[in-house]
């Protein structure tokens, strides 16, 4: 089975884009957090200044901005108490940036801006299992209503700043990509994977030795019916516990170091169409068939030129923003007011 993934606020992307950076086009920092330091959450009252935080151009960018932003920032997040004050200047400093933006952002002509603002708020509201879960995401971001379509009109106007400003004016040629190539050879490198189906008949790991004995007896019989010609794909879509039994227990491709190593070993030690005896993991007792390996091999310029161009031109635009920003700090009035 693959190794859990965190997982990110629903919130992320639609509720306060506009509060980070360039409206999520300047991927935010994270400090990292030190097992040994006491940390407290970002939402805690006494970690977040209170009143009017920065001035950009006289308009004022209050202390609900800044938790807002840190939060976005953060996701859930804990920071060291010594780094609190670190993180509040960061996010402040892209709260300076976004306001610069949506400053120059607010001068263009926008058409049908207000059916876009409803567009998008209904998408972003279809994330939500009810109207309920929606409110109370809205509440702990510390948000009305109509924050939202205030915070939803700014990320639209800058994203259509960024559009027209950077975005349709640059380019990578061929060259230039050609050279990324060259010069990063091991981002091309792709390692032996697997695409494998698999039975798991689950237990917990801190199961009694008498139900592991059940689960293992019940796998080994699986394992049976699959020798006398069972179809694979119908046992695990009766049979397994893993959500992957509704794809016929398949798991799609996966390299080294993706799942848990009892299991990858046994799946990588296959030939294609072959099926494992039982294989004990912490998740219980899987059966794996083998359905198609792929040898490391790189990737060829051709078939990488798509994304390498897209990763050059995503770097020439957020050089050009961070450009423009520091220019435009250049000759407006900023002020920061943290305490």
């Amino acid at each position: 089975m693959k190794k859990n993934n965190s997982s990110v606020l629903l919130l992320k992307g639609f509720l306060v884009a506009a509060l980070v950076a360039s409206a999520g086009f300047v991927a935010a920092a994270e400090p990292e957090a030190k097992k040994e330091s006491p940390t407290v959450p970002v939402s805690a009252a006494a970690a977040t200044p209170q009143g009017v935080v920065a001035r950009v151009n006289g308009t004022a960018i209050d202390a609900v901005e800044l938790l807002r932003a840190k939060k976005v920032m953060l996701r859930g997040q804990t920071v060291p108490a010594e780094q609190q004050a670190a993180v509040d200047k960061q996010a402040v400093e892209q709260l300076i940036s976004a306001e610069l933006l949506y400053q120059a952002a607010a001068k263009l002509e926008y058409k049908d801006l207000e059916k876009e603002i409803d567009a998008k708020i209904a998408l972003g509201k279809a994330k939500f299992k009810d109207e309920q879960a929606f409110k109370n995401a809205i509440k702990d971001m510390e948000m009305t209503e109509k924050d939202l379509r205030d915070y939803t009109r700014r990320d639209l106007l800058i994203q259509r700043f960024v559009d027209t400003t950077f975005v349709k004016t640059t380019t990578v040629t061929e060259a230039e990509a050609r050279a990324f190539y060259d010069k990063n050879p091991d981002r091309f490198r792709q390692e032996e994977s697997a695409k494998a189906s698999h039975i798991l008949v689950g237990v917990d790991e801190k199961a009694s030795a008498e139900d592991k004995k059940k689960a293992r007896e019940r796998a080994e019989k699986l394992k049976k019916e699959l020798t006398g010609g069972a179809d694979f794909a119908t046992l695990a879509k009766g049979n397994s516990s893993c959500p992957s039994s509704q794809q016929g227990g398949d798991l799609g491709y996966f390299g080294k170091g993706q799942m848990v190593p009892a299991f990858e070993k046994a799946a990588f030690a296959l030939k294609p169409g072959e099926i494992s005896d039982v294989v004990e993991t912490q998740f219980g007792y899987h059966i794996i068939k083998l359905t198609e390996k792929k040898a490391a091999e790189t990737v060829a310029f051709k078939d990488a030129k798509a994304k390498i161009e897209e990763f050059l031109t995503g770097q020439k635009i957020n050089d050009a923003i961070q450009k423009y920003i520091a220019d435009a700090r250049k000759s407006a009035k900023t002020e920061i007011l943290l305490k």
